[in-house]
């Protein structure tokens, strides 16, 4: 943790919907006038998108049939990790971008499924912003938790997390339902060992709960709309939360336990502005201060 360059980490897993957070994040920095570093997680996969499906191959071939992105194997989390502790000591560190599709290909001038160049971080960031799989992960080798001053969990109920995953997958990816399904098994035990871990990290997560019918993910025709969902929102340290103000800004919440607040899933984004504000404006006049 620190002062001066904090770091703020958006975990969640695939198809979790980490990345509208971000969305989230870059209205609040852009209201507050906060300069933020951005790193996403797909920049520390190990491989790029063929390199991956040859490492699948191999790893299968080994008797590993469950080697993923959620997995150490797969990603450069030592980089990363001096990344953290690197720009929480001096503002510095370097990045790159992994290209998802052709868009993206043609703003980066790079081949979809390949990466970026590594390049520094811009000076003079007043905190750094990382949203992926890894935010607060931590293993024998690695303690990303230890670094980030602000962790939020983004955690849908896991056949929501499935349906979000699939519809993105075949809309932006190309993939079909099987291809996602096969992906989605091959990946489960590093979700259970490293992904899930990570939420007992966090300081507040954010659950998106359906109240429609999500039986099975796999046949679902479109994703339940925020009105047709409830969002639990838990805080790990309650104390200093003004839950009575949160209950009165935003109309149909609820306390279900002394550090959960239960909340419309429309008023998510009001809800996440009301919370995250203050917190991302304590942390920028930390920083402030001390320099």
């Amino acid at each position: 943790m620190s002062i001066k360059h904090p770091i703020i980490s958006v975990t969640g897993s695939s198809g979790s919907g980490t990345t509208s957070v971000r969305h989230t994040f870059e209205n609040i920095f852009r209201r507050e006038d906060v300069k933020a570093a951005f790193v996403q997680g797909d920049a520390f996969h190990r491989y790029d998108r063929i390199g991956m499906e040859q490492a699948m191959v191999k790893a299968e071939k080994l008797g590993d049939p469950n080697f993923s992105h959620f997995g150490p194997k797969a990603n450069l989390l030592e980089d990363l990790e001096t990344l953290f502790r690197t720009y929480s000591e001096n503002g510095k560190g370097q990045t790159r971008q992994y290209i998802h599709d052709d868009n993206e290909a043609r703003i980066a001038k790079c081949k979809a499924g390949t990466f970026s160049p590594w390049a520094e971080i811009e000076p003079g960031t007043d905190l750094l912003l990382y949203e992926g799989l890894h935010g607060a992960v931590v293993t024998d080798d690695v303690n990303l938790a230890r670094y980030a001053d602000l962790k939020i969990g983004v955690v849908p109920v896991i056949n929501l997390e499935w349906i979000q995953k699939i519809d993105r997958d075949r809309a932006h990816r190309g993939y079909t339902t099987a291809e996602v399904t096969e992906a989605i098994l091959r990946r489960m035990p590093d979700y259970v060992r490293y992904i899930c871990p990570q939420f007992t990290e966090t300081d507040i997560n954010f659950q998106r709960v359906p109240t429609v019918d999500t039986s099975n993910p796999f046949t679902a025709r479109w994703i339940p709309t925020p009105d047709e969902s409830m969002v639990i929102i838990r805080f790990k340290e309650p104390r200093g939360i003004d839950f009575a103000y949160l209950l009165s800004m935003i109309h149909d919440s609820f306390m279900s336990r002394a550090n959960s607040i239960v909340i419309p899933g429309g008023k998510l984004d009001l809800a996440m502005q009301l919370i995250l504000t203050p917190l991302i404006l304590q942390l920028v006049e930390r920083r402030r201060r001390a320099l």
